[in-house]
């Protein structure tokens, strides 16, 4: 029996309708393998290859790409923080920009990397994925991110060590310069004493002159006076002319 063409149209859509209903059914019914709801990300080892799985897990990548809902990143840091607890990782990569850093972790049993974002060795984001090149893609992000915001605090850093050494330097000139005006005030207070000693000295010296004239006018006195009286002594005594 045939049908009108608008019949057949609509048999053919409630045909579709039924098996896709039936197939959100199906995943529904797996529990934990079921598929995640469109705007949060899956657990991308869990999705099966099925064309609705599919389209969730592009629909959860861009949504994804876009930004990580405060639930999803504490639940990756905690899952991250007890698989690297047990020792199921290995760390692939990690870099550090200040107390900023990245790392990939690989996680070989399902073949699915971690990538984390941290701060201060504290987890602040974490990204889970099955897809190699998406894990390399986020953790060059992540990268570039720490390297920007690593920039004031490696500036501070800088400004910080130029400070004290600004204030090391500011120290030995301010030792220095009171070394210099200790040996100054030395040199000064001694060049006073000099001076009064050069002073007295000088003062000594032309007394000890004036009086050794003296001594000399009565030393040349004194020994004419020897030589008078000796003359009057032997005056008289043979010998004498």
């Amino acid at each position: 029996m045939k049908h009108p063409l608008f019949i057949r149209r609509a048999m053919l859509l409630a045909a579709s309708f039924t098996l896709l209903h039936n197939g959100g059914l199906a995943l529904a019914a797996q529990g934990e393998e079921a598929a995640p709801i469109v705007g949060t990300r899956p657990a991308l080892n869990t999705l099966t290859p099925q064309p609705v799985a599919d389209a969730l897990r592009e629909a959860a990548s861009a949504s994804s790409s876009s930004g990580t809902t405060t639930a999803e990143a504490q639940g990756n840091v905690a899952e991250l923080m007890q698989m690297i607890q047990d020792a199921r990782l290995s760390e692939l990569r990690t870099t550090y920009n200040g107390s900023y850093g990245a790392s990939l972790f690989f996680y070989p049993r399902e073949m699915t990397y971690y990538v984390a974002l941290f701060h201060d060795k504290h987890f602040w984001r974490v990204i889970k994925s099955a897809d190699a090149g998406r894990a390399e893609a986020i953790y060059a992000g992540f990268v570039q991110q720490t390297a920007q915001l690593s920039e004031i605090e490696i500036q501070r850093t800088q400004l910080q060590a130029q400070k004290a050494y600004i204030q090391d330097v500011i120290a030995l000139s301010e030792d220095r310069a009171k070394r210099l005006q200790a040996d100054l005030d030395v040199a000064r207070t001694q060049q006073a004493k000099v001076n009064d000693y050069q002073r007295q000295t000088q003062n000594e010296a032309a007394a000890l002159r004036e009086e050794t004239e003296r001594a000399q006018a009565q030393l040349r006195q004194v020994q004419g006076q020897v030589m008078q009286l000796q003359r009057q002594t032997e005056m008289g005594l043979p010998g004498q002319r």
